[in-house]
């Protein structure tokens, strides 16, 4: 692989990142190895987590959630649908990474993510276990013709 990165440069963080960034970065550049194109990645998300914990620093120092529009009316100050924006980026950061879950060996792209969700909201069994002929009928020992042994 082209432009291996030192185990020593992986682990440390990028310049510049203040304190959710750094939080982030050691979250996941200590637990996990990940290659160059995941580590450039790691390194847009720990730089949004930054600007988002100084967008919601300034919502929070707004004395009104609401402002006037250039016609007189009312609408929500324009910090708040930054703040969201950078909340969905850093989201869609940080799951472009695909980061394994504790029980996982390896991660799954959102996508793979959000099919798994769908197979398994869709297979799962949905049948009310209250039922008392269902509830006998799991419980019979059934052969595989059918028919109760």
């Amino acid at each position: 692989m082209a432009g291996r990165v030192s185990s020593d440069d992986v682990l440390r963080p990028p310049s510049g990142l203040k304190s959710p960034g750094h939080r982030l970065w050691a979250a996941v550049a200590e637990s996990f190895v990940l290659n160059a194109g995941e580590l450039a990645m790691l390194e847009q998300a720990c730089r949004t987590a930054d600007e988002l914990d100084r967008l919601e620093k300034a919502v929070r120092a707004l004395p009104n959630l609401i402002t006037t529009g250039s016609t007189g009316q009312l609408k929500p100050h324009p910090l708040l649908a930054e703040a969201r924006a950078h909340r969905q980026l850093l989201e869609r950061l940080v799951g472009a990474l695909a980061l394994p879950d504790e029980d996982e060996e390896s991660g799954l792209r959102p996508g793979q993510r959000h099919a798994r969700k769908a197979a398994n909201a869709r297979w799962r069994p949905n049948v009310p276990t209250e039922n008392g002929k269902l509830a006998e009928l799991r419980a019979a020992d059934w052969s595989h013709n059918g028919e109760a042994s």
